[in-house]
């Protein structure tokens, strides 16, 4: 998925509660929803960010060299400046993007 090109907002912001719990009827269930959405977010990102400044690594085994690298530092500010993978969890929750099923609930009209 692509994440920079999110409508996230970058700072925080508050939510309308009932908007948020509205598909699952429960807060909590909503909210274990968004985190488990957001983990699988920052996981990509952070997957993507470490193969991106692998790319610019110098493998040395002098610790007395360090070189700073201007294509590190602007790959590392571009992914600082990104929304939280919380915001963006909440931002495709809020527009029905997140696919989601109760397991319980299925076996429980059975």
């Amino acid at each position: 998925m692509d994440y920079k090109n999110s409508e996230a907002p970058v700072t925080t912001i508050t939510y309308d509660r009932t908007k948020i719990e509205e598909p699952t009827q429960n807060i909590y269930e909503a909210i274990s929803i968004l985190a488990k959405r957001a983990n699988q977010i920052n996981d990509d990102l952070k997957k993507e960010l470490i193969d991106k400044l692998e790319e610019f690594a110098t493998h040395n085994d002098s610790l007395e060299e360090v070189f700073e690298n201007k294509e590190q530092i602007e790959v590392s500010r571009f992914y600082e400046k990104l929304p939280k993978p919380t915001a963006i969890a909440v931002e495709e929750w809020l527009n029905g993007k997140i696919y989601y099923r109760n397991p319980e609930a299925v076996s429980s009209k059975e």
